[in-house]
């Protein structure tokens, strides 16, 4: 799949931004609603005679994110209010001293408008390709490469040596793996006699997978090398790996779906976009090959593309 643009909170912001952009609009719509159409949207502070409201402090919430993550509600509220506050007391001064005529503002204002143009449409197309039948045939054809595939639960002791791996084999005959685990092994899943559930053989480093693949169920393996160390595998159980329920990756089919729409749809603008890269030598003249010689007056035929 060719390469999308990253989920951001710049994302998730634009329809608010856009309706924003709107607000004269609005203003017409609201006067005909009923009171309590306004109520949802309360005014919740007034600086210089201008309203924040309950869809304000949602955007910001937005805006500010993860800064926001560790706060209890009533903390996140009374900081975003206040940052609001601020913000509006400081745009203003900022319009007092016509900071919008600087050039850098102007530049960085064009950047923004062209971002949220962007994010908006790719939302869109987005949000319009995630339908449940597109959904569902993502998932059915996930399904088909993954039914049927091996899986193995097993067990493993890990040490540094082999003369310990061979100690450990040697003890096995006579105690039970899961608590000698306990007692011997390094890896950081001891505490769990060693198990590492169910995985498939790409799951784990190649030493370790063919050796555990080859073993019968309650077989236990002769010392294994790996980066890792020394391991002694016991294989508990083998099954065919079923595909998860839908609804249990649902949310991951809506996100790839969503940003697959999306990178076609850009791929697809750039086949018609007229697009120079000034940064880059011309092509021709990097592999040796000579430009073509420019039409005479007389020539019908025009340079062949490259």
């Amino acid at each position: 799949m060719t390469s999308s643009f990253p989920e951001t909170k710049t994302g998730l912001r634009l329809g608010l931004a856009s309706a924003a952009a709107m607000g004269c609009l609005a203003l017409v719509l609201l006067a005909g609603l009923p009171v309590r159409a306004q109520e949802a949207n309360p005014v919740l502070a007034k600086v210089n005679g201008a309203d924040i409201r309950q869809s304000d402090l949602a955007l910001a919430e937005e805006e500010l994110g993860p800064s926001l993550a560790q706060m209890d509600p009533a903390t996140k509220k009374d900081s975003v209010l206040s940052f609001l506050i601020d913000m509006k007391i400081v745009a203003k001064a900022a319009e007092d001293k016509k900071v919008e005529n600087n050039e850098d503002f102007k530049k960085r204002l064009a950047f923004t408008r062209s971002r949220l143009l962007m994010d908006s449409l790719l939302a869109s197309e987005g949000k319009a390709a995630t339908t449940d039948d597109a959904m569902k045939k993502v998932y059915e054809d996930a399904s088909k490469q993954i039914t049927g595939e091996q899986e193995v639960h097993a067990r493993h002791i890990l040490v540094e040596t082999e003369g310990d791996a061979k100690a450990i084999a040697e003890e096995l005959k006579g105690a039970d793996f899961a608590e000698l685990a306990k007692k011997k092994s390094k890896d950081p899943g001891a505490s769990d006699g060693g198990d590492l559930g169910f995985f498939t053989k790409d799951q784990m480093v190649p030493e370790f997978s063919t050796v555990a693949f080859a073993l019968e169920p309650g077989k236990i393996s002769d010392p294994v090398k790996s980066q890792f160390g020394w391991h002694i595998i016991k294989v508990e159980e083998k099954r065919s790996r079923k595909a998860p329920e839908f609804e249990q990756v649902k949310a991951q089919i809506e996100t790839y779906v969503t940003r697959k729409a999306q990178a076609d749809y850009v791929a697809k603008l750039r086949e018609t976009a007229k697009v120079e890269r000034l940064d880059k030598p011309d092509e021709a003249a990097t592999k040796g090959e000579a430009k073509p010689e420019a039409a005479k007056p007389a020539d019908t035929k025009a340079p062949a593309k490259k």
